[in-house]
């Protein structure tokens, strides 16, 4: 089996910020062949966020639809000191806390939206994925966020850390906590 984290990274893909600035600039530039490779490159990293936010797939597919609108709207405003990723994640969050409080509850995942979160991959069989799934429903909504955009996204912890708006001391407690929980339910004890 893979380790945990690595099997994340496979499963999701982590993106460089250097395969999305050429991608960026044509954006800000009209150019809808580049909306669609944006699309196609982080739309599982972006659905991920929204989802483990929201924690209801139709939400999280419309967060994801707006997501790519806002981004096209406002690639003009974009600037290449961060990461275009990073950028994109911010689009998601602001929309999906919008769309959270409008629903004023959340909801529990089910394991079919999960399962829509997977992406196709030679490297990690459909029993992996059913695994990540099952460990990863063992951690926080907070821990789970960390991890997947550590491990999907590819951000530093500090970019997380200005994302969800936390202390980087936090962000790095919940990224120990959530990898000990994670080793803990796939070694087959029961992280709680």
């Amino acid at each position: 089996m893979l380790t945990v984290l690595a099997a994340l990274q496979t499963q999701y893909g982590a993106l460089q910020p250097e395969d999305l600035e050429p991608l960026m600039a044509g954006l800000a530039a009209g150019d809808q062949e580049a909306l669609g490779q944006l699309y196609r490159r982080t739309r599982t990293t972006v659905y991920g966020l929204a989802l483990s936010i929201l924690r209801h797939g139709h939400d999280a597919e419309d967060v994801t639809q707006d997501t790519f609108v806002r981004a096209w709207e406002k690639a003009e405003q974009y600037r290449p000191q961060g990461t275009p990723m990073a950028w994109l994640l911010a689009i998601t969050r602001n929309l999906a806390l919008m769309k959270l409080r409008e629903r004023s509850r959340t909801r529990d995942l089910s394991p079919e939206d999960w399962e829509s979160f997977a992406i196709d991959s030679h490297d990690v069989t459909a029993e992996d994925r059913t695994v990540l799934a099952a460990a990863l429903s063992k951690l926080s909504d907070e821990e789970r966020q960390v991890v997947m955009l550590h491990a999907s996204a590819g951000l530093k912890h500090r970019e997380i850390a200005q994302l969800l708006e936390m202390p980087l001391s936090t962000v790095l407690s919940k990224y120990r906590r959530a990898l000990a929980k994670l080793k803990q339910t796939l070694e087959g004890g029961d992280a709680t």
